[in-house]
């Protein structure tokens, strides 16, 4: 099983040999939700979920 380290607290993270770039994977110490950037090597990114804007809800809820 591949390893990597994780980007936010370092720590050894495992990636199933099946995983494709795009697919999430979890730290198991510090938790944080990470997001398969490139596969050989493996390199991981903070996942950030995409189509969510804070500016557009502000104003959504503006009076």
């Amino acid at each position: 099983m591949p390893t990597t380290n994780c980007p936010e607290c370092s720590e050894e993270v495992f990636v199933d040999a099946e995983s494709e770039q795009g697919d999430t994977v979890s730290c198991d110490e510090c938790g944080i939700e990470l997001e398969i950037v490139g596969l050989d090597p493996i390199e991981l990114d903070i996942y950030e979920e995409s189509g969510y804007d804070d500016v557009d809800d502000e104003k959504e809820y503006e009076y």
